[in-house]
């Protein structure tokens, strides 16, 4: 008896620490569901917005069911307005565009064949026209549902083919038990074209959000880290190896995994950014196809630098004598591989076309001539195999790299020629133009200079001769 009232004791005392401990929990649990609701809305604002426009969208629909003469008209089907604010209402205006189109143009194919699928029903008598209505209901479920599996038609028309079975079986299989059929499915179409026109406008006219521009800038971002991952690995790498100690918790180190895990994303707004029309600086028809064949090779890059981020933490044993045969090679390459990708994002972000990193990756051609003729020549033959590895394997690695550099970079100006991009011309620099005035008003003080650049050259001319199509005029 004792132990059971023991027990009881012990049981109600667990039960009112957990009761006392409760309201601490749940302030704690507000606070931090209020500290991640403040961060989502800081990371990104447009999803504030989007979250008001959906308010507002479905407020101004709902008129169709609470104001009486809009309510006559349409009865209880003002419900499909409502209906298609859910659905349709993205937060892009290129997926709600496209799921708006499809929805529309599903429901008028769909309301047309089962009207006319009704009529034909009808002509068969009593008996025959729930045969024929549930013949035609199977042929157009089978055939859409098969179609659904072709990628090309899931990408872009897998919501359009559901609206397209659920409306004709709604109103062919409706149709068997109304008889004004037509005015079922005018008052749907009617109340669906309302909802979505109401989406569309709103997604456009209030704070729109672009899936091009969000591609354009993921792509932009992606090329950006891989470069500042490249532009620090040298002093890194060496630096490892000199001290022995891992130096993988810096940031510009990791940012490069970003291009790895974004392959949905960018096939996801590649496709809603084909329906959105002309805005800003993307005009219709926009070569979105050139944005996935760079985002591949961006990410193939990204594997051939992942491998390299390994080399920072593996147990590498290499002889000094390897070090410095190989590191000026290694960080130059990496160093001019890593400017150039950056040069070449910074460019692409403004949609420009900028001779930068082609300089740059001229530059890195050298020195991966030089780390070539490094690793086939005989200087490992008096040293251990596991010390020459580590060494081999990474400049194995950065030639690699350089090659897929030198395809991004390509595709990029593939790119950059589809959608015009502005050609940006190499400048003189101010502080270049400001010494050449200094030193010709030292030889002649009363002369007056004037200095006319139509284009600079890639090498700036000797002795003031002209040298392309630059003019000096004195």
């Amino acid at each position: 008896m004792e132990s059971a009232s023991h027990e009881k004791v012990g049981l109600l005392a667990s039960w009112w620490v957990q009761l006392t401990a409760m309201p601490n929990m749940i302030a704690c649990k507000v606070s931090e569901i209020a500290k991640n609701t403040k961060k989502l809305g800081q990371d990104d604002p447009r999803r504030v917005f989007h979250s008001l426009k959906v308010g507002f969208a479905l407020t101004l629909v709902s008129l169709f069911y609470y104001y009486q003469p809009l309510y006559d008209n349409f009865g209880v089907s003002a419900m499909w307005a409502v209906m298609t604010v859910v659905v349709v209402f993205e937060f892009s205006v290129g997926a709600t565009l496209g799921k708006g189109l499809n929805r529309a143009l599903a429901t008028l194919l769909a309301g047309a064949l089962g009207i006319g699928a009704h009529h034909l029903a009808s002509l068969s008598g009593q008996i025959g026209e729930p045969i024929v209505i549930g013949f035609f209901v199977f042929l157009q479920a089978a055939t859409s549902t098969f179609i659904r599996f072709f990628p090309q038609i899931k990408a872009r028309y897998d919501y359009g083919l559901l609206i397209f079975i659920l409306t004709f079986s709604l109103i062919s299989v409706s149709g068997f038990r109304d008889d004004e059929i037509l005015e079922l499915a005018h008052k749907r179409l009617a109340t669906i074209f309302n909802g979505g026109s109401a989406c569309v406008i709103i997604s456009i006219v209030v704070c729109p959000v672009w899936a091009g521009e969000d591609l354009h800038n993921l792509i932009a971002a992606n090329i950006e880290n891989l470069g500042s991952f490249l532009e620090g690995f040298g002093d890194e790498y060496f630096k490892m190896l000199e001290d022995a100690e891992s130096k993988d918790d810096k940031a510009f180190l990791q940012a490069y995994k970003s291009a790895l895990n974004s392959k949905s994303s960018e096939e996801s707004l590649a496709n809603f950014a084909r329906w959105e029309p002309g805005h800003g600086r993307f005009h219709f028809c926009h070569p979105w196809k050139q944005y996935l064949k760079v985002a591949t090779l961006t990410r193939q890059c990204a594997y051939r630098i992942e491998a390299l981020h390994s080399r920072l933490t593996a147990d590498n044993k290499v002889s000094s004598e390897i070090l410095n045969i190989i590191q000026e090679s290694c960080t130059k390459l990496s160093l001019e591989t890593g400017k150039a990708l950056k040069e070449l994002a910074s460019a692409f972000k403004e949609m420009t076309k900028s001779p930068s990193p082609e300089t740059h990756m001229a530059k890195a051609k050298a020195a991966a001539k030089s780390l070539r003729s490094l690793l086939k020549s005989g200087l490992w033959e008096d040293t251990e195999l596991l010390e020459v590895m580590p060494a081999a394997t990474v400049g194995s690695l950065l030639l690699d790299v350089v090659n897929c550099s030198e395809k991004i970079i390509e595709s990029v100006n593939e790119l950059a020629f589809l959608a015009n991009f502005k050609t940006v011309e190499a400048t003189v620099s101010s502080e270049k133009s400001q010494l050449g005035k200094l030193d010709t008003k030292e030889k002649n003080p009363n002369m007056d200079v004037v200095v006319t650049i139509a284009e600079a050259p890639s090498v700036l001319p000797e002795n003031g001769k002209n040298v392309g199509s630059q003019q000096v005029e004195v």
